[in-house]
């Protein structure tokens, strides 16, 4: 009995470590578009934010990813997926939906990710999903036009909202690779290498697509403005890269391990709430009353379709990722914006 109870407490403050984890990262990852936006409106082009943001996070990574080198013989299909998707492609597609739309649209948007996921299982896999995962389905997708207003012919920026979907596809993969191997007990590969090598990978990608050389880098040494007042860019890039990324990928991450990635999903919903208020305030992007309804929906069914697993009898995991020794359950959290 008393080991039972040692075990109980252990396991307790292991899960209140991995809700504090998941929090800091729904908070550090919500302040990366409101840190961004007055970059991209002073001149920078949304793929120099980027590949600023990837860059410096990947130098500041560089370490942990020579300590677990292993990985790159181990692991290489996981490291390009995380970084192609998880890391370039998110961040791509979403700083680029910001320079047309409202930093809490594009991450409502985002939010249709779980829906995205849900989808793929019923009807490329041909697997049955539960009434309460459809429901969820439904409810983000009707939010959702909600945040658009719809009725209007879509209140935003057309391409701006292309883009921001682009970033849920690609958030996908980043919900599904966050948690691979985690069942592989001490052959699992360490988060933290994954991270670091997906940072390279994405820094990588990025250098070609964005061509940094082309930047106005006078940009980086000036001030610009947030709506009415003065920040240093550099200030700027510094929370960016230092914060929401290299802190926000860190903690999310380790706390898929620490928690069940349903329940770190749940918290990291909470990124939409901070970026949309911090957005408001800072920005002075303010939605409707119909939008603030319509996000709060798109919310709760990313709660519901990402807490809710698959039906049970089915043969096949929720998905596949390559590089995993054998067919293995992923499970999706978090964000990644």
């Amino acid at each position: 009995m008393p080991v039972r109870t040692s075990e109980s407490s252990q396991g307790g403050r292991g899960r209140g470590m991995g809700l504090g984890l998941a929090l800091v990262s729904a908070l550090a990852f919500g302040g990366s578009g409101v840190a961004a936006k007055p970059l991209i409106e002073a001149g920078l082009d949304p793929l120099h934010v980027v590949w600023l943001r990837v860059a410096g996070a990947a130098l500041v990574m560089l370490p942990l990813a020579v300590r677990h080198r292993a990985l790159l013989r181990r692991r290489p299909a996981l490291l390009a997926g995380f970084g192609l998707l998880g890391v370039a492609g998110v961040q791509a597609f979403y700083f680029a939906s910001i320079s047309r739309i409202p930093v809490g649209v594009a991450l409502l948007v985002e939010y249709l990710a779980p829906a995205l996921v849900l989808g793929w299982v019923r009807f490329v896999q041909r697997r049955p999903v539960t009434r309460a995962a459809a429901l969820g389905v439904v409810l983000a997708v009707g939010g959702l036009a909600c945040v658009v207003e719809v009725w209007s012919g879509l209140g935003f920026d057309a391409l701006g909202l292309l883009l921001a979907l682009g970033a849920a596809c690609c958030q996908v993969g980043y919900f599904v690779l966050s948690d691979q191997g985690s069942d592989a007990a001490d052959e699992a590969p360490d988060p933290l290498g994954v991270i670091a090598y997906g940072l390279l990978v994405g820094a990588a990608v990025l250098t070609v697509v964005a061509r940094p050389w082309t930047m106005d880098r006078s940009v980086l040494t000036a001030t610009v403005d947030m709506n009415g007042t003065p920040v240093a860019a550099g200030a700027l890039l510094a929370w960016i890269v230092l914060v929401a990324t290299v802190l926000a990928y860190v903690t999310g991450v380790v706390s898929v391990r620490r928690l069940s990635p349903q329940v770190a999903g749940v918290v990291a919903c909470l990124e939409a709430v901070i970026a949309t208020v911090l957005a408001w305030v800072l920005l002075g992007e303010h939605l409707s009353a119909p939008q603030i309804i319509g996000g709060a929906v798109v919310l709760l069914g990313a709660l519901i379709a990402q807490s809710t697993a698959p039906s049970k009898g089915a043969a096949e995991p929720v998905a596949s990722g390559a590089g995993s020794a054998g067919e293995k359950e992923l499970s999706v959290r978090g964000t990644a914006s």
